[in-house]
């Protein structure tokens, strides 16, 4: 006979054999435990810095100078840099007119000899005359690289104002023999240096004149700002018609720069930046109201990026007496970065390879930051610059999976592009509830977490009861002694906005379950007490700050409106 394999049902001793087996895979292969976090701690928010913030930030002070150039408590008026390489920085002071080197930033040269305080310092075109203005109505111009430390003595001073001088501008694209300045006399005058004279004298304005900038595209063109609140601009091709164009700020103007395509202008006065067309008619393009205070001057800034188009990358730099700098990219009308300084500021200036910048305040600060340019790569070999051929150092002889000093390296020993890293993993470390926790200990998990006096970690624990359904059970089991525990924290952090969503319910749970116990102890009616008057007191807060909501909001909207 043919003996066939059985088919019958095993025998409940193989299933237990089998169910046993089961039970061990499972309980080793069961999920880590982690531990329990708060969820209603609030993330802090990520102050993450946009390229154009790193960048400006990225101005740093010299090592080679202090961190702030200090002098006494008078301001700095004006900043300038020469528009020629290695692009000199001259600063209006008091009595004297200060030269700082492009490459070094240290004060080189001081002159010294303007009758009264001097203003408004602008280089020529070629770099090599320097222009300021006094307060008693005179223009000194002179040379702007000394030969020596001692006072310089005036190649030309124009005199023509009745009152302070507080204006003096070359012109920009490259006239050579004349310039331009304003006064408080309400006069601008254009001037002739070689012959010292006055070409034109420019009436219209009923104020002092205190800000101007000459045109990027044309010689014969500038604008001029008036405390009238209006900006004039000119072309002295037909100086006989006055002005061209009259545009008004609606504020004293402290700052007026043109833009560089040469058709914008911005003005700046009270706390609004005004961005104009001149091209399209005088149209108001912007006006921002960044500032808590007066605007005292302008510049332009640019930012160094690749593949992007010059337009894009212009900004004008604003200073203000609140100590803000605000950076403002006008082809998308919005600020782009904000800094914060210690005292009111007073002027500002950009050096044109964008390595400088410089801020001068009230108080006779100087703010130097320069920006480090990225170490070129040299490529080429050295006979190309005269220092013969270059001889490549032996390279150093590396270690191979077939040599058995390859698996001899120490821990320090940084992997290769090609080596397949393993990774320990981190021990997890849990606390004391976390344990009692993962034995479904729920009770003394919950006390263990009462006794740790950390709220958040409190909350997290209450939280994982409820979503295991055990809150009310343990509180319904606790103590006299752990129900005081229980009732101090509630006490202590209901009133928190951070737990009150879910504190005040599980209060009003323990005062209905446990309300025989509550009456029993004197504690335990001390913190009943102690909770209904911080309870009163946060609705009598909320109160007051509903009203306070209900004055501000109107004035909020009348605000928006305009």
């Amino acid at each position: 006979m043919v003996k066939f394999p059985s088919i019958l049902p095993k025998t409940s001793k193989t299933l237990k054999h089998k169910n046993s087996n089961l039970a061990f895979l499972s309980r080793s292969t069961m999920a880590e435990s982690f531990p329990v976090k708060p969820k209603l701690k609030p993330t802090a928010s990520k102050n993450t810095l946009t390229p154009e913030s790193k960048y400006w930030k990225s101005f740093k002070v010299p090592k080679e100078i202090d961190a702030v150039s200090k002098s006494s408590l008078i301001p700095i008026t004006s900043l300038s840099f020469s528009p020629v390489a290695p692009h000199d920085l001259a600063a209006t002071q008091s009595t004297n007119v200060i030269r700082f080197p492009g490459k070094t930033l240290i004060p080189k040269s001081r002159i010294a000899n303007f009758p009264d305080t001097a203003a408004s310092a602008s280089f020529r075109c070629d770099g090599q005359l320097l222009a300021a203005g006094d307060l008693r109505g005179g223009v000194h111009v002179f040379e702007a690289k000394p030969t020596s430390l001692s006072k310089l003595k005036d190649l030309r001073r124009l005199k023509g104002h009745a009152a302070a001088a507080r204006l003096v501008r070359y012109p920009r694209a490259s006239d050579k023999f004349h310039l331009f300045s304003g006064g408080d006399d309400s006069v601008v005058k254009y001037w002739d240096i070689a012959e010292e004279k006055c070409l034109f004298s420019l009436f219209g304005h009923k104020d002092y004149v205190r800000c101007g900038d000459a045109s990027p595209v044309s010689d014969e063109m500038f604008v001029s700002g008036s405390y009238d609140h209006k900006i004039k601009l000119w072309d002295v091709r037909v100086s006989s018609v006055g002005s061209v164009m009259e545009l008004n700020h609606e504020k004293p103007v402290e700052s007026v720069i043109y833009l560089p395509s040469g058709g914008l202008i911005a003005t700046a006065g009270g706390n609004f930046v005004k961005i104009w067309d001149v091209i399209g008619g005088g149209r108001l393009l912007y006006s921002m109201e960044s500032h808590n205070k007066t605007v005292t001057a302008l510049c332009m800034g640019k930012v160094l990026r690749g593949n992007v188009d010059d337009a894009e990358q212009n900004r004008i730099m604003s200073v203000s007496l609140d100590g803000y700098m605000k950076v403002f990219d006008y082809s998308k009308f919005k600020i782009t970065h904000s800094m914060k300084f210690p005292e009111p500021l007073m002027s500002v200036a950009f050096s044109p390879d964008c390595s400088t910048r410089v801020i001068g305040t009230t108080k006779g600060t100087m703010y130097i930051g320069r920006r480090k340019a990225k170490a070129e790569t040299e490529n080429s070999s050295g006979d190309q610059f005269g220092f013969g051929a270059v001889v490549d150092e032996p390279q150093r002889k590396v270690l191979r999976p077939s040599h058995f000093r390859y698996f001899h390296r120490g821990q320090n020993q940084k992997p290769l592009e090609g080596d397949y890293l393993i990774k320990r993993q981190k021990k997890v470390k849990l606390a004391v509830y976390d344990k009692l926790l993962n034995k479904f200990r729920h009770k003394e998990a919950l006390v263990a977490a009462l006794n740790g006096k950390n709220p958040s970690n409190v909350v997290a624990v209450m939280e994982e009861l409820v979503a295991r359904k055990k809150l009310l059970k343990c509180v319904s089991n606790l103590d006299g002694v752990e129900l005081g525990l229980l009732m101090g924290f509630l006490q202590k952090c209901s009133t928190m906005p951070r737990y009150a969503g879910l504190l005040t319910k599980l209060a009003k749970k323990v005062v209905e379950m446990r309300a025989d116990d509550i009456r029993s102890s004197v504690e335990q009616r001390n913190h009943i007490r102690n909770l209904k008057r911080d309870v009163e007191e946060e609705l009598r807060v909320q109160q007051s700050l509903l009203e306070v909501q209900g004055i501000i909001s109107p004035m909020l909207r009348i605000a928006g409106r305009r």
